[in-house]
């Protein structure tokens, strides 16, 4: 759905790797046969989940490349890519941020994305179709969305929040794990645990991870409505809602493969809203007008 999907995916997939390891190397069999109590596995827990979570952070530009084919762009080589880098550089020193890289990924529907561990050290991509279907008021409107988007620290908070969730969701895992190996084996001491209390803390670790989702989904929503103001800031209220209700118009059409969306300006709505990582545009444009951030 979103770069914020992918983000999560991407935490899903390290937290279900280090479990994996965790089980081999015995590492929650070593922690209890030395008296190592629930503290010590919530400590051992947060130090996984918010690396997980840092791990994804890193990891974030490389995956948006990779999943949109987006193409960094160098010494501009026509009119349009000189614009878009002179346009961006300005608005990175607005917002006082360093210079990101600057790319273009191939879709007929106008999209864009910014990702990035720091704000120093960013990404900040446009689709093909953004270029040749909005005029450069609304361009410039949506880079302003994305450039407000690494100002505001987006990506480093969302880390920080899917940390504290990864830690919870590991530790709770483990203790719905244990309950429910424990009522099959009725009774029976085993403070290792067998194999149903591994795949049963795995098969929570699943479903925990999706629950906090929609905390991260939620935390998309709201910075949208931030990066719009932020947007209207750099590049003109009336454009940003201009660029805002073009979008709409083209919304039926795909512009980003489905594990991007939430990196995406416009995002999707084909879910229930909690699953959502974009508010409707109607409510961020009727947003605008009111003048909320």
């Amino acid at each position: 759905m979103s770069r914020i999907l992918l983000f999560a995916l991407t935490n899903i997939a390290v937290l279900v790797v280090a479990s994996v390891a965790m089980r081999i190397f015995g590492l929650e069999q070593l922690l209890a046969e030395r008296g190592i109590g629930s503290s010590g596995m919530l400590f051992l827990f947060a130090v996984l989940g918010m690396g997980g979570s840092f791990v994804s952070l890193l990891l974030s530009k490389s995956m948006a490349k990779w999943s949109t084919g987006a193409q960094v762009l160098g010494e501009p080589r026509n009119s349009t890519e000189a614009w878009l880098l002179q346009t961006v550089s300005h608005q990175a020193q607005a917002a006082g941020i360093g210079m990101p890289e600057v790319a273009i990924f191939p879709s007929p529907s106008p999209n864009a994305f910014a990702t990035g561990a720091n704000k120093d050290s960013a990404l900040v991509a446009v689709s093909s179709g953004l270029l040749q279907n909005m005029s450069r008021e609304e361009v410039e409107a949506v880079l302003g969305h994305e450039i407000s988007h690494v100002a505001n620290g987006d990506m480093i908070t969302l880390t920080l929040i899917q940390g504290v969730l990864n830690t919870f969701v590991l530790f709770l895992s483990r203790i719905a794990g244990f309950l429910v190996d424990s009522f099959l084996r009725r009774g029976e001491s085993d403070e290792r645990g067998g194999m149903g209390y591994f795949l049963t803390s795995m098969l929570f670790q699943v479903l925990f991870g999706i629950l906090a989702s929609i905390v991260v989904m939620w935390f998309s929503r709201r910075r949208e409505f931030r990066a719009d103001s932020g947007g209207a800031r750099l590049a003109g209220r009336e454009n940003m809602i201009r660029a805002l209700q073009r979008l709409k118009s083209v919304s039926e059409a795909p512009a980003l493969p489905r594990e991007m969306a939430a990196f995406g300006i416009s995002g999707g709505g084909g879910f229930a809203r909690l699953f959502m990582t974009h508010p409707p545009l109607d409510e961020r444009i009727e947003a605008l007008r009111r003048g909320e951030s």
